[in-house]
C-alpha cells in the first residue's frame, strides 16, 4: 500500500507549484474580464452622451426658429409679428366692433379672388387686404380717432406731443423719416414703397392717427 505523507517536502513542494499555477490562470483571467468590461464601457460611454448632445443641440435650434419675426413699426403699427389671424388685432380692441368680409379681384390675376376685411368700432377703422394664395394679412389702412385701441410702444389717440416725439425717436433700429408741424406729426419710411403714419394734433395732444400701408 502506497502512502504519502502530508508532511514530505516532495508533496509540499508539488503542491505549491500547483497552488502558483492556480493563481496564475485566475490572475490572467480576472485581468481579461477586466479589460473586456473596461472596453464595454469605454464603448457604452459615448452611446449614452450622444442622444444629450444631439438632444440640446436640437433644442437650441427650435428655441431659435421658434421666435416670431418681429415686424418693424411702418408695417404694421398694432402687432408687432406678421399675422394671418383677424383675432391677433381684436385682442387690441377694447369696445365693441364689426368684421366684414367682402371678395376682391386679385390686383394681379383677374381669375384669383382675394378678400378684404374691414374692422370698424366707434367711428374708427382699420381695413385689411388678403390674397387668397399667401393667406397673410396686410394691413392697408387705419383711421383711430379714439383710445379704444393702443397701437405698439403705447402709441395712442390722447398722448401728449411731446411723448408721441420722445417714442418716436426711440425706434433707433428702425428708419424712420419724422416731420412735424404745430397740427401733426408724420412718420414715413426712408427708402422703400410709401408707407406714412400720421398723428394730428389738437391742444398739444394726439386726436387722431391714420395709417396708410402699402399692398403690392
Amino acid at each position: 500500500m502506497f502512502y504519502l505523507c502530508s508532511n514530505s517536502p516532495r508533496y509540499s513542494h508539488s503542491l505549491a507549484i500547483r497552488l502558483l499555477v492556480v493563481l496564475l490562470f485566475v490572475s490572467t483571467f480576472t485581468s481579461a474580464c477586466s479589460t473586456d468590461n473596461g472596453q464595454e464601457e469605454q464603448d457604452e460611454n459615448p452611446q449614452e452622451k450622444r442622444p444629450e448632445l444631439a438632444y440640446a443641440d436640437t433644442t437650441a435650434t427650435r428655441r431659435s426658429s421658434g421666435e416670431p419675426a418681429v415686424t418693424d413699426l411702418l408695417s404694421d403699427p398694432f402687432v408687432s409679428g406678421r399675422s394671418s389671424s383677424l383675432s391677433a388685432y381684436y385682442d387690441h380692441i377694447s369696445t365693441d366692433f364689426t368684421v366684414d368680409a367682402n371678395p376682391i379681384e386679385n390686383l394681379h390675376q383677374s381669375d384669383v379672388t382675394d378678400t378684404l376685411y374691414t374692422i370698424r368700432f366707434g367711428n374708427s377703422m382699420m381695413e385689411f387686404y388678403a390674397p387668397a394664395q399667401s393667406g397673410e394679412l396686410l394691413l392697408q389702412v387705419a383711421d383711430i380717432k379714439s383710445n379704444a385701441i393702443t397701437l405698439r410702444n403705447n402709441l395712442r389717440v390722447g398722448m401728449s406731443q411731446a411723448e408721441l416725439m420722445g417714442s418716436l425717436k426711440r425706434q433707433k433700429d428702425q428708419q424712420l423719416l419724422i416731420t412735424q408741424t404745430p397740427a401733426e406729426i408724420v412718420a414715413a419710411n426712408r427708402e422703400g414703397a410709401p408707407v406714412t403714419l400720421r398723428f394730428f394734433l389738437k391742444n398739444g395732444k394726439v386726436s387722431r392717427i391714420r395709417y396708410e400701408g402699402y399692398v403690392d
